[in-house]
């Protein structure tokens, strides 16, 4: 009995150990704060989406992306097959239990049996079986898919950040788009004036055909520039629909791009954030948790294992007396497996999963680098993009005026035709860069948005 006592204490204590050491976050080279000068304040990540972005229509288009788009929809399934994955794991560290029945009636061959008659048969019993997790390979195995599931929900976050994130910039490129085609049309239409007034001063001889022709050539630039941009604004429009989870089709506008409102200030947090925040940055460190526990997994394969297993049942030639005593029959047992030798199959195995591992790691220390380096080019951005808009609005400025006076010094017979070609030539296109930097501001915020992992909360 003291035998049979200490070999059940050994056994218990086996059970718990394992072979491998305890994940642990390895040492990373995380900055104190960013190189870029930020705002500080709580990080604008930590806003949701509908308070990020207030124009009503591109809130309908996001949420109909939510619920629509295919690719948040495939994300979301493999969380479902994570989770069962995970179940199936976990199993293999609790008994197994079946149960068995079978009744028939048959006759063996008299010649093999002679005076062999017709008998019935009849069972039922119940198996236990149980091997013991001596090395913690099954415990390992379900800290494996525990990761792999949080992986995988750490996945669905950051094609749910992308997906806001891409519906946002594609609206606001849209708007901006049907912004710089009404400056096209608007520029047509003028163009359209002056080229009636040219033609006629040139029918009466006032002047020469050069300038009827720098007039054709200035409305002809403004004509193809209003089919390139109506054909983007289609392309664009499709993108979006696309995005949305719908066949192409046409987009319902809500506020101009230049009534869109954005925090005058836009926070970052501090750079050790990004390791909660950043989904792909949890998908990286949760494929290293989940290499490292398959190291245990593979050292265990190469220790003895023990498998427990139990039958009680009842087996007669007649149903009625299965549950007699004299029908009953049981069965305990244990089974040990032991490698001994396989040509180093199971340590090959074994250090080409700490290869797998090493490999995990650099994957996250180069997922985090790129966060860093994402954040820095997205802070710069929202400043200097909001530096170029102010210069351009500038820019606009002078060159309405500019292309006042250019008209009224020509009409005047001060200056030829050239400087009111050259000014409104100058109008058209600080027009139309300002329009387009204006975009690149908006859109410069929304993608710090994203790439601080914006959108979601960290508990």
């Amino acid at each position: 009995m003291r035998l049979r006592a200490c070999w059940i204490g050994l056994v218990v204590v086996v059970a718990g150990c394992t072979l491998t050491p305890d994940y642990e976050r390895p040492d990373l080279d995380v900055p104190q704060r960013y190189v870029q000068p930020a705002p500080p304040g709580e990080s604008i990540a930590n806003l949701d989406w509908w308070e990020l972005f207030r124009d009503e229509q591109l809130q309908e288009l996001i949420r109909t992306a939510l619920d629509e788009n295919e690719d948040l929809g495939i994300a979301l399934a493999r969380i479902f097959e994570a989770r069962s994955a995970l179940t199936q794991v976990r199993a293999n560290q609790f008994p197994f239990l079946d149960v068995f029945g079978f009744g028939g009636r048959g006759q063996a061959s008299e010649i093999l049996v002679p005076g062999a008659s017709t008998r019935d048969n009849y069972s039922v019993s119940a198996d236990l079986s149980f091997e013991l997790d001596l090395w913690g390979e099954f415990s390992r195995a379900t800290e494996a898919a525990k990761a792999d599931l949080l992986g995988t929900e750490a996945a669905y976050r950051n094609v749910t950040i992308s997906l806001v994130a891409n519906v946002a910039s594609v609206y606001l490129l849209l708007r901006d788009l049907d912004e710089r085609l009404a400056i096209s049309r608007r520029t047509i239409a003028g163009r359209q004036g002056s080229l009636r007034i040219i033609q006629a001063r040139f029918d009466k001889g006032t002047i020469a055909e050069l300038d009827v022709n720098q007039a054709q050539i200035e409305l002809a630039i403004a004509e193809a520039s209003a089919a390139s941009f109506e054909r983007q604004s289609v392309q664009t429009e499709n993108a979006l629909r696309i995005l949305l989870g719908r066949n192409p089709g046409p987009i319902t506008r809500g506020l101009a791009l230049a009534q869109q409102v954005f925090p005058p200030e836009v926070p970052t947090g501090l750079p050790s954030e990004l390791l909660r925040r950043r989904p792909d940055v949890v998908a990286a460190e949760e494929g290293l948790v989940r290499e490292t526990a398959l190291v245990g997994v593979a050292e265990a394969l190469r220790y003895p294992s023990i498998s427990l297993t139990g039958s009680l049942g009842a087996v007669s030639d007649e149903l009625a007396d299965l549950d007699t005593g004299d029908a009953s029959s049981w069965s305990v047992g244990g089974d040990i497996f032991a490698p001994i030798f396989n040509s180093g199959q199971l340590k090959a195995q074994a250090e080409a999963q700490r290869a797998r591992t090493e490999q995990a790691l650099l994957e996250y220390e180069v997922t985090l680098r790129q966060a860093f380096r994402e954040v820095e080019d997205a802070i710069v951005s929202v400043r200097t993009f909001r530096e170029e808009h102010a210069a351009r609005l500038r820019q606009v400025v002078a060159a309405r005026n500019a292309a006042r006076l250019s008209r009224a010094r020509y009409d005047g017979g001060v200056v030829d035709y050239l400087e009111v070609l050259d000014s409104e030539r100058s109008l058209f296109g600080a027009e139309l860069d300002e329009s387009s930097t204006l975009q690149q501001s908006q859109n410069a915020i929304v993608q710090l948005y994203k790439v601080l992992g914006g959108g979601w909360s960290v508990q």
